[in-house]
């Protein structure tokens, strides 16, 4: 490894939730296998932290390969089906793909570029759709709050978030509702 590619994939008990997100996404991309940053995390690094999430859950994109040596050349260990780093609190799982919100598989990504590479990432709307997935099947209140907080700033294609909830069951557009009415009371007039 370069000494370029060493300093930039350093990672220690400083490094930031989106820092070690980017260097294992850019690390596996190196290695050919391409993934997305999806849950909680993907809210932390939207809502700038007003959420903050250790766990950062990367799903593949297209056919699932072994990941073992990029982790571990990471010195990332594997505890059961996580893998976590000596010197950071930051865990990483890979679930399975493909990457999908409900039924809808996802194909676009956001793309954010730093130092340490680019990592790939839900894009706004999609990861608000994806915290509305657990609120609609689940009633789940902190990932309606992470939706409304990843809402409130960033723009977001509501029409297409009404549009998914109406395929999500019964209770798609009624707790759809819920997260347009706490929106607008978060939102600036």
């Amino acid at each position: 490894m370069s000494p370029r590619k060493k300093s930039r994939s350093v990672i220690d008990r400083s490094s930031t939730l989106e820092h070690v997100a980017t260097v294992v996404c850019a690390a596996l991309d190196e290695a050919g296998i391409s993934v997305v940053l999806s849950g909680g995390a993907a809210v932390s690094i939207y809502s700038e932290n007003e959420y903050e999430s250790y766990d950062l859950d990367f799903v593949p994109i297209g056919l699932a390969r072994r990941v073992d040596n990029v982790m571990e050349s990471l010195e990332f260990e594997k505890r059961q089906r996580h893998w976590v780093h000596p010197r950071n609190p930051y865990w990483v799982e890979f679930p399975g793909g493909p990457v999908a919100i409900g039924e809808e598989i996802i194909h676009d990504f956001a793309e954010r570029r730093n130092a340490a590479g680019v990592l790939r990432l839900l894009h706004p709307t999609e990861c608000v759709m994806d915290r509305l997935t657990w609120f609609i099947h689940n009633a789940d209140r902190q990932c309606l709050d992470q939706a409304v907080q990843v809402a409130s700033r960033h723009p977001v294609k509501l029409k297409r978030i009404e549009n998914w909830a109406r395929g999500e069951g019964p209770q798609g557009l009624a707790r759809y509702r819920k997260f347009e009415e706490q929106l607008a009371a978060v939102r600036p007039k």
